[in-house]
């Protein structure tokens, strides 16, 4: 199973049933309804098309053949992502030899972010993944916003030769090794892919002060900061607890790609580990893991974004 075609995809108007849930227990459902508008059908415009021009590094939440959900870097020169129409999107690029999603089938939905770390700014484009061979990805957009900079780490990505295939392995397994939760623990920036099971798949950015990921037993878990009160994220885990994480090490070009399953916790807003202090966090079991050296990128010093809120134990 790849998830619902574009035909089965009918309703993509307005919020749907896990948003508005996420909405009303975050007492933000009037605040939200003034944004409903970015939840409606999409076209990318003058300013999204410079946009995705001019990126190096995008990711894409899909599922592979065998219905696993997977998020995958993309990357290449400018103009890797164009814009064929104001509802196609063509990626001239595919994912990395060893990634999960190399050989992904076409006709199933997908969510792609476009990041420029330096300038702290992202656009998500969701729809339809309507081709997908060996000189690149075709999407049928469905939905194109944007989001406000908030949590990015501002680094300044280089290009950087690609490891040779068969030197560097890529680990199969289904449980995190020693390296795995370092990286994790360290790390200032993951991005993660949600389902729903009409509305298709999102990829969504998530940063703050490394250590802002907790891993106990096996298991992640981090804080939700405020946001814009969509809860695209949130809301798709209400409704499909699938979920896809994908961590990069900027000065190595390790990644590590995570499937499992995620919920939702809500607590009393400042107990420990609520760092952004609104009673949410979220919490994933890895199922499937896959870490290699597949992100030809490399980036030098980080500059934290001011907004990251201090970590609090535990």
């Amino acid at each position: 199973m790849t998830g619902p075609t574009h035909a089965e995809r009918t309703d993509t108007t307005g919020f749907h049933e896990g948003e508005l849930a996420v909405q009303r227990l975050a007492g933000v459902s009037a605040a939200a309804a003034r944004l409903s508008g970015m939840a409606a059908p999409g076209r990318l415009g003058l300013g999204a098309t410079r946009f995705l021009a001019e990126r190096t590094f995008a990711a894409l939440t899909a599922r592979d053949a065998d219905g696993t959900l997977w998020l995958s870097p993309l990357t290449g020169p400018p103009g890797f992502l164009h814009t064929d129409s104001p509802t196609t999107l063509a990626v001239r690029t595919r994912p990395a030899e060893g990634d999960p999603l190399r050989d992904l089938p076409a006709d199933q939905p997908v969510g792609l972010i476009a990041v420029e770390f330096a300038l702290r700014r992202r656009l998500r484009v969701n729809g339809t993944l309507s081709d997908a061979g060996p000189r690149g990805l075709r999407v049928d957009v469905e939905q194109a916003f944007g989001n406000c900079p908030q949590y990015i780490q501002a680094r300044r990505l280089r290009g950087a030769p690609v490891t040779a295939p068969g030197a560097a392995p890529v680990r199969r397994g289904t449980d995190l090794a020693p390296e795995d939760v370092d990286l994790i623990r360290r790390s200032d920036t993951f991005l993660l892919g949600t389902t729903h099971p009409t509305r298709g798949n999102d990829a969504s950015h998530r940063g703050g002060a490394p250590g802002f990921v907790r891993v106990e037993d096996g298991k992640l878990w981090f804080p939700d900061y405020s946001g814009n009160n969509m809860f695209t994220t949130l809301g798709n885990l209400r409704s499909d607890p699938d979920a896809a994480l994908l961590f990069s090490d900027f000065a190595t070009g390790r990644t590590l790609h995570l499937s499992g399953r995620a919920e939702v916790e809500w607590t009393a807003p400042g107990v420990p580990g609520d760092d952004g202090r609104t009673g949410r966090r979220v919490h994933f079991t890895p199922r499937q893991v896959r870490a290699g050296h597949l992100l030809p990128l490399r980036a030098g010093p980080v500059a934290p974004a001011p907004d990251n809120p201090p970590l609090t134990a535990p």
